[in-house]
């Protein structure tokens, strides 16, 4: 066993998590995925269980959010403000609940009753309350200390501001989470990535009239310390709640039993949708306060409640509508507009139908209650339906026969390879005539890929379209620049960006700019075929003349599929008046043989991350160039992974498994002695 090693995995991991924690809680950005931050936690947890030498004063069963940020006063909380154990499965209910047998000492039918409540995604705080008086409010900060808060939290209507009830405490500190619902947070989803992030910025301006303006809300489910409070029961805290004037969760259940459990956190699973708020799992507390005092704490969580999580890749939802989008092949695909859903701290409202096959297999159709997975980067698409709360008057859906844009005629064209029909229906519009496709035909032009053209993305591309200032590519290079000045959210600065990099992507490589065009069928390996083949532009333009598409047929890699796609893109009227503007237009280079000698021959990369200045297909050109070569997975093959800015962590994992050398952007371009 390599110490050293472990302990440097160990300390790299805690620095990872110290700076996630520091985005998430002080700047309210989350630079990964709920269920990746728990992988890396859980990570560390079973480093110090299996390692007894692994210690640290930044690790998570020692330290609980972040420390108080320096815009607000630090106050200390009379009593911490502790985080929870996480639960995954039935089997890990189990285990806490024998756990707390065996650490009670009781025989193993011990009834335990649990106050299950449902575990909502905001931002916990504490309001301090003397002789029925809110004086004080904080948020968790690093559990030890929290930022006073006090007059933003004076803001929001749910919390009380002055308790008169003779049953209420003389000193008390309750406890709760401060959230935004679903349906207000639509107003603020272009600020924030989810509900969870708007409130942590919402509540944490310096201007407590700056918070006001936004609908916080507030439920309560604990206390901390308490001076005079008379009950003996969590169920019985959360009633007396009620009656004081705060608002509690109508899903709140006292239970027994871990099947109950399930029984109820699959109920709520699977109708979370339904309600206007996240939750992101149950929470379930020992329900009698002397068995709580009894078990005490653990680190930093107490051993008497543990958080039911939901799966941080799925969820369930209702679908609203299924709208049919026209891709730059003519391709329709179905997409399920849903009742939004935390899917792991991510907000999905949109799932992927695939096909029309697929709607088919699976039986789906609108008002039909559905599984949603989101996994990774893959696009969230419908698992399965649930039959059982379909609607009687449900109707079948039928997938539309006309181009829903252009009103063509839809058709599922023959495979040569397969000998089937495609499952894909396509519009049988060619070229620009149908307004879809030449809006995506023009988004791919301007790609990172292909024009790489700087603050035009996609959609400026569909604004631009919208007031008429582009149609076909060759706009691009002629827009009125003194009226997009005039349009919201432009400046002189932004107009003068826009027009310096349409200005220098006039100048392109003769693969890009094939590939830039959107011929079916013809990808960026592709395009570099034909470069290859034809040297020039001046020989590509010149393909539609005498029927010279067929020499291409000599090319390795290119078939009859492709050798259709280029001759229907030549035989449409509107391609060749492209085609002929552009030629007047832009400089495209000539091929270049990629030399055989280069400082990189022989060594293999991988590309992972957003470049600093350059997009990934002109990074890929300048590896090639210089005799190295591009792969497309992580394994012994791979010399370099070459990581920018938000890399994906499953391969730098890999990557460091396999012992494969990291290099930043400036690393490679020192290698081929080039500067950053």
């Amino acid at each position: 066993m390599n110490h050293e090693k472990i302990k440097n995995d160990y300390i790299k991991k805690i620095s990872e998590l110290k700076k996630l924690n520091k985005s998430y809680y002080q700047n309210n950005q989350p630079l990964i995925t709920d269920s990746e931050y728990d992988s890396l936690k859980n990570d560390i947890l079973n480093l110090e269980k299996k390692y007894k030498f692994l210690n640290h004063k930044d690790s998570p069963s020692k330290i609980v959010g972040f420390k108080p940020s320096k815009n607000f006063n630090k106050v200390s909380h009379k009593v911490p403000m502790l985080s929870l154990a996480n639960a995954f499965s039935e089997e890990d209910l189990l285990n806490f609940e024998k756990k707390i047998i065996n650490y009670l000492n009781q025989k193993k039918d011990f009834k335990i009753e649990y106050s299950a409540e449902p575990k909502i995604d905001g931002i916990s705080a504490s309001l301090v309350y003397k002789k029925g008086k809110f004086i004080t409010g904080l948020s968790r900060g690093d559990g030890k200390e929290g930022e006073d808060i006090t007059e933003n939290l004076k803001t929001i209507k749910d919390i009380p501001h002055k308790i008169s009830r003779n049953d209420f405490p003389e000193e008390i500190d309750i406890r709760g989470e401060v959230f935004i619902q679903n349906k207000d947070f639509k107003k603020l989803s272009d600020k924030f990535a989810n509900p969870r992030n708007a409130a942590s910025g919402s509540l944490r301006q310096k201007n407590p009239m700056d918070t006001k303006k936004i609908p916080l809300k507030f439920i309560a489910y604990t206390f901390g310390f308490e001076k005079g409070l008379k009950i003996k029961k969590q169920t019985e805290f959360l009633q007396k709640l009620s009656l004081w004037g705060f608002r509690t969760n109508s899903l709140n259940k006292l239970i027994i039993g871990t099947k109950n459990l399930m029984d109820n956190y699959n109920y709520i699973e699977n109708n979370r949708s339904e309600l206007d708020f996240d939750i992101d799992g149950i929470v379930y507390k020992i329900n009698q306060f002397d068995l709580q005092k009894r078990l005490g704490f653990v680190a930093n969580a107490p051993r008497w409640a543990i958080a039911h999580k939901f799966s941080a890749n799925s969820g369930v939802s209702k679908i609203i509508d299924i709208d049919i989008q026209v891709g730059r092949t003519g391709a329709l695909t179905p997409v399920a507009k849903i009742n939004p859903i935390n899917i792991g701290g991510v907000i999905v409202s949109n799932a992927t139908l695939h096909n029309e096959d697929e709607i088919k297999r699976k039986d789906i159709r609108i008002g039909d209650t559905v599984l949603v997975e989101r996994a990774g980067d893959v696009i969230p698409h419908i698992v399965s339906v649930d039959l059982k709360k379909r609607k009687k008057k449900s109707q079948e859906f039928i997938f539309p026969e006309k181009c829903p844009s252009c009103n063509s005629k839809t058709v599922k064209e023959f495979n040569l390879i397969t000998k089937k029909k495609d499952a894909v229906r396509r519009c049988s519009s060619e070229g620009f005539e149908c307004e879809k496709i030449a809006i995506e035909k023009i988004k791919h032009f301007v790609s990172k890929e292909a024009f790489n053209i700087e603050g035009f993305g996609k959609k400026i591309v569909e604004n631009f379209w919208n007031l008429k200032l582009i149609s076909l590519p060759q706009d691009i290079f002629q827009l009125d620049y003194s009226k997009i000045e005039e349009l919201d959210g432009w400046g002189r600065q932004s107009v003068l960006n826009l027009k310096y990099s349409i200005e220098t992507s006039k100048k392109i490589s003769f693969d890009r700019f094939i590939y830039a065009l959107g011929i079916r069928h013809i990808g960026l390996e592709n395009a570099k075929l034909i470069s290859k083949h034809l040297r020039t532009s001046k020989n590509f333009y010149e393909l539609s003349l005498e029927n010279r598409v067929e020499d291409l047929l000599n090319l390795d890699g290119i078939g009859e599929t492709q050798i259709n796609s280029i001759r229907n893109f030549f035989s449409n009227k509107t391609n060749q008046k492209v085609l002929n503007e552009l030629k007047k237009i832009l400089s495209i280079d000539n091929f270049i043989e990629p030399k055989k000698d280069g400082l990189l021959r022989n060594k293999t990369f991988m590309l992972t991350g957003k470049l600093n200045g350059i997009s990934r297909a002109e990074a890929k050109s300048i590896i090639e160039k210089n005799s190295g070569s591009i792969i497309s997975n992580v394994s012994k093959k791979l010399d370099f992974l070459v990581v920018g800015d938000k890399p994906t962590k499953k391969k730098v994992d890999r990557a460091k498994e396999l012992k494969v050398k990291i290099l930043s952007q400036s690393d490679l371009l020192k290698m081929i002695n080039m500067t950053s």
